[in-house]
């Protein structure tokens, strides 16, 4: 089991570190992926595979568990559920791996991923897009030392931490003929063993977690929205009872 959590440790330190430059310049395309941060129920869930998943190994030190509230969720419920590093609701999340232990076991800490989905953009989409089709696309592969490989990021040291929702599948390739040369073409998924969760089920977890990751990166985001939305009404408003004003100031002067 430790063996198993040290290699997850290892294998995100790799995606979310300098390694993610990497899959960023190879694999398949990523998919476009639209986060829905208004989505409060998607956002508890996502929040929910961050703690369970992720937290382990990786902090979110800018983030503070009680700003869980606002995304609709109570403090007990945050203390009852999600408390699993700490037994304070105002303490940050931190990772419950031992800094001194990840500093001498891989040289160094496992990144923080506070911001992670507004890191990852680049020319092939969003840090959305990014991560929804990362963790979607594991597969099995025995000649790696984690024993998975992914598409997205080919030869990645992470091991699939989600496997068991997912399932093990292996890729499908087909030949294809350009110009005279062969190559194999990514045609889809064989599904090797099933996982708790359907397809469906699973790409919509992952778009929970992803939705929550893109919110952790800025929470105040939906109340920009909104105080925005609001001073542009009132600027509108001021703008026709300034006109009818000037209007009326100067309609005797001629």
């Amino acid at each position: 089991m430790k063996k198993i959590i040290l290699s997850a440790c290892l294998g995100l330190s790799v995606l979310f570190g300098a390694g993610a430059v990497q899959a960023a310049e190879g694999g398949v395309a990523w998919d476009k992926f639209k986060p829905d941060t208004t989505n409060t129920t998607s956002l508890q869930n996502g929040a929910k595979l961050f703690v369970n998943y992720c937290l382990s190994c990786h902090s979110a030190a800018f983030m503070r568990y009680n700003r869980l509230q606002d995304i609709g969720l109570s403090e007990q419920q945050i203390k009852d559920n999600l408390l699993f590093t700490t037994d304070k609701v105002g303490e940050t999340m931190k990772a419950a791996i031992d800094p001194k232990q990840a500093k001498e076991w891989f040289g160094a800490n496992p990144p923080d991923l506070t911001l992670v989905a507004r890191s990852r953009a680049s020319h092939q989409g969003t840090g959305a897009d990014y991560l929804y089709t990362f963790l979607r696309t594991f597969y099995k592969d025995d000649t790696k030392p984690t024993g998975w490989n992914n598409l997205a990021f080919p030869s990645v040291g992470m091991p699939h931490v989600l496997w068991e929702l997912q399932g093990v599948r292996v890729p499908v390739y087909q030949e294809s003929e350009s110009h005279g040369h062969k190559t194999q073409v990514f045609a889809g998924w064989s599904q090797v063993t099933p996982g708790k969760m359907s397809s469906t089920e699973f790409d919509k977890s992952v778009g929970d977690l992803v939705n929550y990751l893109q919110w952790m990166g800025d929470p105040n985001q939906n109340t920009r929205m909104r105080v925005g939305v609001g001073v542009l009404i009132f600027l509108l408003g001021l703008i026709f009872i300034t006109w009818r004003l000037n209007a009326a100031f100067w309609k005797d002067v001629k």
